[in-house]
């Protein structure tokens, strides 16, 4: 059945339509652009909207939806153990909470596809609960199952023992779960907590392993110096080197922060093919310190956009990020002419498609791609108007109030700013209760 986003304001190659429908197919895509009333079909909403690719979240936490506020002003390692010791205790209802409360919240700001890094977790119940909160929603997701073989309870050297498990087991699960999920919007990678949590035999393990399968892996990499000075202290070579020694550095991989690279680990990082995933409110957060991103992207690095977990970013909104990662980089480089809309968005919606396995998408709406589409309203919000660019109002004042419907594969899973499938007010009685 062919569907129609009707007499839409859409941005596509790289400019503002206006009057357009979008046409979209029985299999959820997109398959043309072209002026109102073309052709007659079913409507998905109703006309007058402005109409961008929705959001690709390149790396999240779900798990941190309930834990705003942990460990608040406090040293970025020492903030890590306050969330390992929440993370040991999530339970499998918790899980499903935490999921379908962070990606209700990333809908309803255009978000339409997450990354998830989950830690490691030897629930196998935890994991099914995520993937039903998932589906109940109707986000799509790349759900980064956690992997490390390096013990250590500092979190320093390794990682948080009692949530580990042996690799073996750990990569048959991972197997387990991708049955599970086949032909759903849900596809398995794998996520490593940081370079220090894998041993030499680990990553050749975990290389071959996604290798085979075609399967994404993400890897928090250089947030701050220590996973240099740990790796310098205990293998001799910093971090990328390190991950370089162990050929595990590949196209598949997203490496997440990179706030510490240095010019050189970022041209072994672009010559091995890595994508990278900015998390500026994280960083800021956390005071991590500040991506070069301009730089990155000048030497031809991908570079996608998130969020991060809700302990370290507190909020699951896309748009809020959206601006503030071009604004940190215009502020410290003193530049007003730096990361305008339309570099933006190519982040926000495209960046790292390529390393997470889904469609490219540049330029805005892209004609072959699914229908994951964000409709904005801005008459939704008064202090959004008027509206002299569309593309600039989006960045310097969108927030979720502009935010009206939301596709996935064509399916609207937010109308009029609210869930289509969640029971919001059973959501917050449930989170009110916690």
């Amino acid at each position: 059945m062919t569907r129609i986003v009707p007499d839409a304001t859409v941005f596509t190659g790289g400019a503002w339509e206006p009057h357009c429908d979008i046409i979209i197919d029985d299999t959820g895509n997109v398959v043309a652009v072209e002026p109102t009333g073309t052709r007659t079909a079913t409507t998905v909403t109703a006309p007058g909207a402005h109409v961008i690719p929705g959001f690709v979240n390149t790396h999240t936490h779900l798990q941190q939806s309930l834990m705003r506020g942990v460990a608040e002003c406090t040293p970025l390692l020492e903030w890590l153990l306050a969330v390992g010791e929440r993370s040991v205790a999530i339970t499998p209802e918790r899980a499903y909470l935490a999921t379908v409360a962070a990606s209700s919240e990333a809908l309803r700001s255009g978000t339409t596809t997450l990354v998830e890094h989950m830690w490691p977790h030897p629930s196998t119940a935890v994991h099914e609960a995520v993937i039903r909160g998932l589906r109940d929603t109707g986000i799509r997701a790349v759900l980064g199952r956690g992997v490390a073989d390096r013990p250590d309870a500092t979190r320093r050297w390794g990682f948080e023992p009692t949530l580990m498990q042996p690799l073996p087991d750990v990569l048959d699960h991972i197997d387990e779960l991708r049955s599970a999920v086949g032909g759903s919007a849900i596809t398995m990678a794998a996520a490593v907590p940081n370079p220090r949590s894998l041993t030499g035999d680990g990553m050749a393990a975990l290389r071959s392993f996604a290798t085979d399968r075609s399967m994404a892996v993400s890897i928090h990499l250089l947030e701050t110096l220590t996973d240099d000075t740990m790796c310098r202290e205990h293998a001799g070579v910093g971090a990328v080197d390190y991950l370089a020694g162990g050929d595990f550095l590949w196209d598949r991989l997203l490496a997440v922060h990179c706030v510490e690279v240095s010019d050189r680990d970022r041209a072994v990082l672009r010559d091995h093919g890595v994508g990278i995933s900015h998390n500026p409110l994280s960083n800021m957060r956390l005071g991590s310190g500040v991506a070069p991103v301009p730089a990155m992207l000048t030497e031809g690095l991908r570079v996608g956009l998130g969020v991060d977990g809700a302990a370290s970013n507190d909020t699951q909104n896309m748009l809020e990020t959206f601006r503030i990662a071009s604004y940190l980089q215009r502020a410290t480089h003193r530049r007003a002419d730096l990361l305008g809309f339309d570099e933006m968005l190519d982040m926000a919606c495209g960046g790292v498609n390529a390393t997470i396995g889904r469609p490219e998408v540049a330029g805005g709406v892209t004609v072959g791609a699914p229908a994951d589409l964000t409709l904005i309203r801005f008459d939704r919000d008064y202090a959004t108007l008027p509206v002299t660019d569309p593309g600039a109002s989006i960045l310097t004042t969108g927030s979720p109030t502009i935010v009206d419907t939301v596709l996935v594969g064509g399916e609207v899973v937010v109308a009029d700013g609210r869930s289509t499938r969640v029971d919001e007010s059973g959501l917050i009685a449930a989170l009110r209760a916690l």
